[in-house]
């Protein structure tokens, strides 16, 4: 007699581990293509090691070095300089999926599921067939473990190869190494290149190096000092929990009342709240916890919407602050205007988010291509899916010619412009597992829309400024090939020297007149008197630099003096009302004619070069 048609079947059904589920869905986590898979294994390496630094505060210093094996393989390096890992845990962290610190921690960071090296590692060996190599050191006084691993699909658990104590020349810090197939790019935005150098954008703290095949070295270095606002845990806010989370809750919490269960179990709830919630909820404020039918939970739930309850606390998210991404901006991109900004924090779902964005406009960028958009969260760079992105759909809604910018057809507008969005979050609510989109939430939506339009408007005010600025520029030029003729002109006909014309053109512009006076005295010193005066109709604060072969004295008011070589650089700031005039004086001690001649032209910061006369105006000195 045969056996029932679902005995049988029964006998095909087995579980399957985590690990040989990836194996056979590697693209869900990022490993779909040659050169895609590469980027996804640097980024994963590099997440965890800036997290890791930051967490022992330590200023991050990443290696990353890739080499070729012939035409379709590569070797990967990722080295940090983080307080490593004890050596229980180096198996465990590098060889087993779904194994993390950070997964039940509601605070901002990179990587919270325990997945991305791990499957790195699974990629490495399923395409390469080779082991993972680590080195992990904890300490100066501590030895280094080297491991070799691979990831056993069927249990997910590691498989060690090799396990022995070696000596590295770091105090500590991790490294790893892994050969795989995929494919180094170059020159194109989806690149290993591109993906650090937006990463060096928002971690300006750190120092990165990239060694690429063909041995360049590529270094982006820290713009500060500075170690971000360390993320603090906090306990889940009430709006955003479930029923099902509740009662899982519910079941293991160790308060044995109610009410001090809500008080110790959720953030923003306090004795009064606690009281008012159970109120609410029609419950005793002493009631065993354990004891709560489903029934009881939804009315809890329901009484959460009900109370007023505090927003949950923005210590968890460590946001990088709009100097920060000013500085990072100004460090990888040569343009002539930045504007950041970073909103006040708001809430989704009972998880904190806070948007930043930064502006750049002009210099290098190309002028008649879509702008370019950098998206990230939690200071990680997303490479794809741009068009799936909530930040990308905030950029199309906005109408972007009232802010000076084409926008043929709406959509992404043309310019020379780059925007940068960052969204930081407990709970960064992606599309996939691949972590390359933000989920289209209308809350952050909304926020992401706001931030944009208030660097926008900046944006408008400094296009504005500069077509004022160009119309005068053109005023000048005119101005200044026309006075210099009459000026020769009239000195001709009256038998006299030609007229420093400076004032009369300040004066015609509305300008800032920057002149210095030189008396020379038959004893070989000198009297100088640089006056400015302000033919403006609004103040203006300006920093003068007097660049001069020797030193000076009986200087009034007194100056910063910077050393230069056998140079020194006299700094005086000041401000000058409209129509207000100042003088700097001081005495040149020992100076000859040949010196005097050959002295170099003052030099303005903090004032627009349209708006000055008789000096060169410069960004910063």
């Amino acid at each position: 007699m045969e056996a029932p048609i679902a005995e049988e079947l029964a006998k095909k059904q087995k579980s399957i581990s985590v690990a040989e589920f990836f194996e056979k869905n590697r693209h869900i986590l990022g490993f779909d293509s040659a050169p895609r898979s590469l980027i996804t294994t640097v980024k994963e390496a590099v997440d965890n090691s800036l997290d890791a630094c930051e967490e022992a505060g330590i200023l991050p210093d990443l290696l990353i070095q890739i080499e070729r094996i012939g035409q379709d393989y590569v070797t990967v390096i990722i080295e940090d300089n983080g307080p490593g890992i004890i050596k229980e845990q180096i198996p465990k962290v590098f060889a087993k999926l779904l194994y993390g610190s950070r997964f039940h921690a509601l605070k901002q960071s990179r990587g919270q599921q325990g997945i991305g090296i791990s499957a790195a590692v699974l990629y490495s060996q399923m395409t390469a067939g080779r082991h993972t190599k680590i080195l992990s050191k904890i300490n100066s006084d501590a030895p280094a473990h080297y491991y070799e691993l691979m990831i056993n699909t069927g249990t997910n658990e590691p498989d060690i190869l090799k396990d022995e104590v070696t000596d590295w020349f770091r105090p500590h810090g991790t490294q790893i190494e892994l050969e795989m197939k995929a494919s180094y790019v170059k020159g194109r935005r989806q690149s290993i290149y591109e993906y650090l150098k937006a990463t060096a954008i928002v971690n300006p703290h750190a120092r990165i190096t990239l060694i690429e095949p063909d041995g360049n070295e590529e270094v982006f270095e820290r713009a500060t000092d500075k170690m971000p606002e360390p993320a603090e845990e906090i306990l889940p806010h009430p709006e955003g929990i479930e029923l099902g989370t509740l009662m899982k809750m519910l079941h293991y919490t160790e308060r044995q009342k109610l009410a001090p269960f809500l008080r110790y179990s959720f953030s923003k709830i306090g004795l009064l709240t606690a009281e008012e919630i159970c109120k609410a909820a029609g419950l005793d404020t002493e009631l065993d916890p354990h004891a709560l039918t489903r029934h009881e939970a939804r009315k809890l739930i329901e009484a959460f919407h009900k109370v007023k309850i505090m927003a949950p606390p923005t210590d968890c998210l460590s946001p990088i602050g709009e100097d920060l991404i000013y500085r990072g901006l100004e460090k990888e991109v040569n343009v002539d205007f930045i504007a950041t900004t970073t909103r006040k924090p708001a809430v989704y779902s009972g998880s904190p988010f806070v948007v930043e964005v930064g502006l750049a406009y002009g210099g290098k960028l190309l002028k008649d291509e879509k702008v370019g958009i950098m998206r990230f969260a939690n200071r990680v760079p997303l490479l794809y899916q741009q068009g799936a992105c909530v930040t990308t759909h905030a950029v199309e809604n906005i109408k972007w010619k009232q802010y000076g910018l084409n926008q043929p057809g709406g959509g992404i507008p043309s310019g020379p412009m780059l925007l940068l969005i960052h969204v930081a979050s407990t709970n960064v609510p992606f599309t996939s597992e691949s972590k390359d989109a933000i989920a289209e939430i209308p809350v952050i939506r909304d926020e992401v829309e706001l931030a944009i339009k208030e660097v926008a408007r900046k944006l408008k005010h400094y296009l504005s400024k500069q077509s004022n600025l160009k119309k005068r520029r053109e005023k000048e030029i005119i101005i200044t090939r026309v006075l210099p003729k009459m000026a020769v002109k009239v000195a001709s006909i009256l038998e006299r020297e030609i007229p420093d014309i400076n004032p009369v053109v300040a004066k015609i512009m509305g300008n800032v007149l920057v002149s210095r006076d030189v008396k020379k005295n038959g004893d070989g010193t000198a009297e100088v008197a640089i006056k400015v005066k302000n033919f403006g109709g609004s103040a203006q604060s300006l920093r003068v630099h007097d660049m001069l072969p020797c030193k000076i004295s009986e200087a009034k008011p007194e100056p910063k003096v910077v050393t230069m070589g056998n140079d020194y650089d006299y700094i005086w700031d000041l401000s000058a009302a409209a129509g207000s005039s100042r003088a700097l004086t001081y005495r040149m001690d020992s100076i000859s004619d040949e010196e005097l001649g050959k002295l170099s032209p003052l030099i303005v910061e903090g004032i627009e070069e349209e708006l000055v006369t008789g000096a060169k105006a410069v960004k910063g000195v």
